[in-house]
Parts: C-alpha cells; structure tokens; sequence
C-alpha cells in the first residue's frame, strides 16, 4: 500500500464510519430476531450455536473499535456472555457507541498513525473500520443461515428477504 497523507486517511475514515453506523444498524436488526430459545442452535458440528456466533459478533467488533482507539491490537478484557438475547444486545448497545465515540474523538493523526493487525496487515489505524465492517458482514450472513435453518425471522438485509419484502418508496 502507498503511503497516505492525514487528510486522504480522513477523508476515507469519514466514508467508514458512515458505513460502520449503517452495517451496525443492520446487523442490530439481525441480532435482535434470534430467538430466545434457539440459543443453542448449532449448523454442524463444527459452527458455534448462535449465541457464541452472535456474542463473538458484539465483542470483536467492540474490541476493534477500542483497539483502534488504543493504537494497538492487544488482547482486550473478556466481557462475561449474558444468557439471553436481550441481555446480549443490552451490552452491544452501550459498549458498541462508547467505542465508537472513542475513534471519533481520534485526532487525524491519531488516525492516520500505522497500526498493525497481529503482524499480518499494518495499515493507517482509522481504516481498520474496514475490517470491522468486514468482521459484521461476514458474520451477519452466518447468522442469517441460522435464523433461517431455525425458521426464525430474517431481516431484510441489503435488499427485502422472504420475512421483509423489498418495497419501494410510495410515490408522492
């Protein structure tokens, strides 16, 4: 990768966010339709049941914000699981906004400042937001195959599903 100047790595930062604040409403709306008693629900015996999977989606994607607040990616404190679904997002919901706010009040150099990713990827600390918006997608869509092979809700996601139809906007 070139080097990048403070201001391009802003500006690209300021596109990032715009699109970490949009896949973190989205993927609110798909942890919020597991169903609270198929928390054990497993595909094959190598994927973890669905509250492992969607816990491990709140805390890394707030370890990454906080990590990249930090200026480094060190191993963070481990967040006890609450048992249910609405304890889940009751954490996510106070700890994702707090993280994030902590990379917004990030100076641009701050922003701009080398971080490397466990010695395999070394990048302007603001752009990680790629990787957090990544991390969400990539396990958003597992977690939407689970809520489907549990005949739960699926939300729409980047278009309608079977559960939300895509409809567009009433014309004035």
């Amino acid at each position: 990768m070139q080097p990048m100047t403070t201001e391009q790595v802003t500006g690209l930062v300021m596109y990032l966010m715009n699109n970490v604040n949009m896949e973190h409403a989205t993927t609110r709306k798909v942890l919020a339709a597991l169903p609270e008693d198929q928390l054990g629900f497993q595909l094959g015996e190598k994927g973890r049941t669905a509250q492992d999977l969607a816990w491990h989606l709140m805390t890394t994607d707030v370890w990454i914000l906080n990590s990249i607040a930090n200026l480094s990616f060190a191993p963070g404190e481990k967040a006890e699981m609450p048992s249910t679904v609405a304890g889940m997002i009751a954490w996510y919901e106070a700890e994702f906004p707090k993280a994030l706010g902590r990379v917004s009040a990030m100076t641009p150099e701050q922003i701009a400042t080398p971080l490397t990713f466990h010695g395999v990827l070394t990048l302007p600390a603001g752009l990680f937001l790629g990787l957090l918006t990544a991390h969400q997608i990539h396990h958003r869509g597992q977690l939407s195959t689970y809520l489907r092979a549990m005949n739960a809700h699926v939300p729409a996601i980047y278009g309608g599903s079977a559960d939300e139809p895509f409809q567009a906007p009433a014309k004035a």
